[in-house]
């Protein structure tokens, strides 16, 4: 059974940061991508950053330039790298892993950017 255990949400001021991390155990095999999703409230699940086996990233308009996406291949790691947080950055930030079976999601870790 495949687990995605995310960690290093929280509560940060304005222009702050956080690291998020999202670590995959069980049979988890032919990774193709990891990455992240958030969600805030009363909006869509939107895609904020992945990163492919081979190290190819992609990141949402909104988080260029501020967030970084990373991943430790052998530990199955994915890792999210937020600076210069604003308010509208606040969510539940989910971890996926697309495999080539089928994608496997975490269970979300909230971050609250605030004064």
């Amino acid at each position: 059974q495949v687990q995605l255990v995310e960690s290093g949400g929280g509560l940060v001021q304005p222009g702050g940061s956080l690291r998020l991390s999202c670590a995959a155990s069980g049979s988890i095999f032919s990774i193709i991508a990891m990455g992240w999703y958030r969600q805030a409230p009363g909006k869509q699940r939107e895609l904020v950053a992945t990163i492919t086996s081979g190290d190819i990233t992609n990141y949402s308009d909104s988080v260029k330039g501020r967030f970084t996406v990373s991943r430790h291949n052998a530990k199955n790691t994915v890792y999210l790298q937020m600076n210069s947080l604003k308010p509208e950055d606040t969510a539940v930030y989910y971890c996926k892993v697309a495999t080539s079976i089928r994608d496997y999601w975490g269970q979300g870790t909230q971050v609250t950017v605030s004064s």
